[in-house]
């Protein structure tokens, strides 16, 4: 059976905290995405743990915006 069947309806354990970050560095969704060209749209689907998957370009673009490691921006829940 493949992953993603076995991940079906499960929520990930993953977590994002854009948020607090944003707020650590005085910066808005907004700013964020004017610096990035990343969309609002799939900036808050990042920001509100929606996102199923984050491609590599742009975590390095948001990383990049806010001088942070993808170990500052996301978590993981314990099991």
């Amino acid at each position: 059976m493949a992953l993603s069947s076995l991940q079906e309806g499960k929520e990930s354990r993953v977590r994002c905290h854009l948020d607090e970050v944003l707020d650590l560095h005085g910066m808005t969704l907004t700013e964020l995405s004017r610096i990035t060209g990343i969309t609002l749209a799939n900036l808050s689907i990042l920001k509100t743990n929606k996102a199923r998957a984050v491609r590599f370009t742009t975590l390095t673009a948001v990383c990049d915006a806010i001088s942070v490691t993808p170990g500052e921006l996301f978590s993981i829940l314990p099991k």
